[in-house]
């Protein structure tokens, strides 16, 4: 195998019960950055699907990050409710002003598929206002086309919904309007659907943040995406599927046996290998020991019965396979910082 396969190995499946535990480590910080505002510009009849896939995305985030990374804010034309797609009326923070949008650093319009095509004078001035502070400016379903409209896609690559590229290329026949669902050219995003509205938005908490910080989002929002077996159970971890079958197995093994661990003797006897050529499999595909990775799965199961149930540490402890509660302290305090106790204590504080 190549070099650079294993480094892509690694990227795809590095470190991922961290990324599942990074909203409890006390060392979650990102970045010194201050709030990043975000606001969100909806039509009549927007996608509500692609409307709320893209703030969950950031609110997901400031929930792993512990703090309010983005701030996320609403506009309709008017300032009143406005209905979406499904119907439903949705409250918004404020209406279109010249400089309503000004103080942004990043403004996306959200359209849908029965949204009209026709760019309100104010909306107009308010984007070329906020355009000279050179927010990220950005479209959902078909909210490039305003975005265009307003003279702010020249230059640039975008995409659109399909049932809108035919009056889009023949407005702005200058712009270089792509078929992909998610397009990003520097400070202007854009998506065609709702199904890609989540991924625009976590390539650009990516450009933000890196993609540690994504990869820990994912395995919030991602976690029951269906694959070509939609009747498969879910698993605490995904895995790519260029893992070596021998080492699915061996990752299986360990989550199937959390209150009561196999010792790497047994886990190697079952894909017939030998414990060099195990340690050799992990390190190269997961980039850990299969011993710190076995303890790593135990204590994210012991965080969830922690935080989300009553039972007692010491039951929580030979749940999780830990020949005693003084172990198991050790072993938390050593992973989140904190011991479990405080663990406990600080989310009732949070209630």
């Amino acid at each position: 195998m190549s070099t650079e396969g294993n480094n892509k190995n690694k990227r795809d499946f590095e470190s991922p019960l961290r990324h599942r535990n990074k909203a409890f480590l006390t060392d979650s910080d990102t970045s010194e950055q201050s709030t990043i505002r975000v606001a969100f510009v909806l039509f009549e009849h927007f996608s509500m699907m692609a409307f709320t896939a893209a703030v969950d995305a950031l609110v997901t985030a400031n929930l792993v990050t512990h703090k309010p990374t983005f701030e996320v804010s609403t506009f309709s034309l008017s300032g009143d409710a406005i209905c979406s797609d499904l119907g439903i009326d949705i409250s918004v923070g404020g209406g279109i002003r010249r400089d309503a949008l000004a103080s942004e650093d990043i403004i996306i319009l959200c359209g849908g598929y029965r949204s009209k095509l026709q760019m309100p004078p104010l909306l107009k001035s308010a984007l070329t206002e906020a355009g000279r502070n050179q927010p990220v400016l950005g479209g959902l379903w078909n909210g490039s086309f305003f975005l265009a409209e307003a003279g702010l896609l020249n230059g640039y690559n975008s995409t659109i919904h399909p049932e809108n590229r035919a009056l889009f290329g023949d407005r702005f026949p200058d712009i270089n309007l792509l078929k992909q669902p998610v397009v990003i050219d520097r400070d202007r995003i854009s998506c065609a659907g709702a199904s890609s509205s989540l991924d625009m938005m976590l390539e650009l908490i990516k450009g933000y943040f890196g993609p540690e910080l994504v990869r820990g989002i994912r395995e919030i929002l991602s976690c029951d995406k269906i694959g070509e077996l939609p009747d498969k159970p879910m698993a605490e971890v995904s895995l790519p599927p260029t893992l070596p079958e021998s080492l699915k197995t061996m990752l299986e093994l360990m989550e199937n046996n959390i209150e009561e661990p196999l010792s790497m003797t047994e886990i190697a006897s079952y894909v017939d290998l030998s414990r060099r050529q195990v340690e050799r499999l992990f390190l190269r595909h997961v980039d850990t020991t299969p011993s710190k990775y076995y303890l790593e799965l135990r204590i994210t199961r012991a965080r969830q019965l922690l935080l989300q149930s009553n039972e007692s540490i010491a039951n929580i402890a030979v749940a999780c396979g830990f020949v005693s509660t003084t172990h198991f302290s050790h072993c938390f305090r050593d992973y989140f910082g904190q011991s479990p106790t405080q663990a406990r204590r600080s989310l009732q504080d949070e209630s």
